[in-house]
């Protein structure tokens, strides 16, 4: 059974290209346009891990990542957050309300597959100790 991860980024542009890069690394791929869209899917879904925009309509990446660290049955979801928001503070603000890493866009597809592989690996007991 292919683990199941889930896009949530309101660019067409990058939820094609991350959407190729994820099913071409063997993964169940859902996609999501902005946040809202991304908690019924992460409700319905339940996959093992979200790779979140924080700039979002409707609900913000770090607003997502504070409901699912707080609803039981999605707590365990592994997150990590895709941005441009490269700030120290905004980094900060990321890992803090739960995210197990962080990246900021541009960053090389390589390196993209290589961090999920190894937040994959870690597990869900890996908390929000995950770096950037």
């Amino acid at each position: 059974m292919k683990t199941k991860i889930l896009i949530a980024d309101d660019e067409p542009n990058i939820l094609i290209s991350l959407e190729f890069l994820m099913k071409r690394e063997g993964y169940d791929v859902h996609v999501a346009r902005d946040g809202q869209e991304a908690l019924d899917l992460l409700r319905r879904e339940h996959p093992r891990l979200v790779l979140l925009d924080v700039m979002m309509p409707k609900k913000t990446g770090f607003e997502v990542c504070q409901e699912v660290r707080l609803d039981e049955a999605l707590k365990h979801t592994l997150i990590l957050m895709l941005t441009a928001k490269g700030r120290e503070t905004d980094v900060v603000k990321g890992l803090a309300l739960g995210a197990n890493a962080y990246m900021t866009k541009p960053f090389s597809t390589r390196e993209l597959a290589d961090k999920v592989a190894a937040l994959l690996a870690e597990g869900p007991a890996a908390g929000a100790a995950g770096g950037r």
